[in-house]
């Protein structure tokens, strides 16, 4: 039988295995046809471009390729598919270069080689993970990085942005706030007030889009998390809904944090040091004099 006609029937055993058929699924899908005849098949498929050669553990996988995914080049050596196949497999999220070679079974050497050249070609890129400041993960070229790889709209260059978080947080607080007043003021009841002050997390993104203050893109689920820190502040609480959904409401503090609370005092490092004279004294200290001032 041709490799022409071999090759079709080849395609199908592989594509009915999702995961990838091995030789073995092979040779069991075609027993009468020679291993000659069959190796000849499969060169052609991955000169095609319709198949993938990856490697898992010890043995070679073929898999069928989605047509809508960027291909390899016709001339890329089998080396580069297996790291390209590698590197597929981990998505958005990447995958560290250390399970690239112990997947691979390739030398450092070799595999930088591989890694460069598929890089410069710009089938894949390396991405610098927030969770590993002097690691990369590698991803294919055209893949937006998963926001657990970049730490998403919070972080940039790796910095994560205190200052952004924090007016975003005051901004959310000052909605639900707003909301929460608005809703007093129309005296309609206890009942009515709890429902009329709280805040979706939908009504809430689309205030903070009106006000413009993010340079970044922000979808409802960042949104969400700023008012879960405003939940832990405790200046306002999360409300379940019949649907599953959640709802949130801003609380009013039942007492005013009294001075002796605000005081530096409190978490004065060398308070037990303080006293009428010598080197720490509440006249000379620092600390009190930015609290007054």
């Amino acid at each position: 039988m041709a490799a022409n006609d071999i090759s079709h029937e080849i395609l199908a055993i592989i594509q009915g295995v999702p995961a990838g058929a091995t030789n073995d699924d092979l040779v069991k899908g075609l027993p009468d046809v020679p291993a000659q005849a069959r190796l000849e098949g499969l060169n052609k498929l991955l000169q095609q471009g319709t198949i993938e050669l990856l490697k898992k553990g010890d043995k070679l996988i073929y898999r069928a390729k989605d047509p809508k995914k960027s291909a390899l080049p016709k001339d890329a050596d089998n080396e580069e598919k297996i790291i390209y196949g590698i590197i597929e497999e981990g998505g958005n999220k990447g995958i560290w270069i250390r399970d690239i070679r112990l997947q691979s079974n390739l030398n450092m050497t070799q595999l930088n080689k591989i890694l460069k050249n598929l890089e410069t070609k710009k089938l894949i890129k390396a991405v610098k993970s927030v969770n590993a400041s002097k690691k990369k993960v590698y991803m294919l070229y055209n893949l937006e990085p998963d926001r657990s790889v970049t730490g998403g709209a919070w972080y940039q260059d790796q910095d994560f942005e205190a200052e952004f978080v924090d007016v975003l947080n005051q901004q959310c607080l000052r909605f639900l706030q707003l909301t929460r007043e608005n809703a007093e003021k129309k005296r309609e009841g206890p009942l009515a007030l709890k429902r009329l002050s709280c805040c979706t997390v939908k009504e809430v993104h689309k205030f903070i889009s009106d006000l413009g203050i993010s340079k970044v893109h922000l979808d409802e689920d960042d949104l969400e998390t700023i008012l879960k820190t405003v939940v832990y502040d405790g200046s306002a609480e999360r409300i379940m809904m019949p649907d599953g959904s959640y709802v949130y409401r801003a609380v009013n503090s039942p007492l005013a944090a009294p001075g002796l609370v605000q005081m530096p005092c409190g978490i004065c490092p060398v308070i037990r040091n303080c006293s009428k004279c010598g080197d720490v004294t509440p006249n000379k200290c620092v600390y009190m004099t930015d609290w007054l001032d």
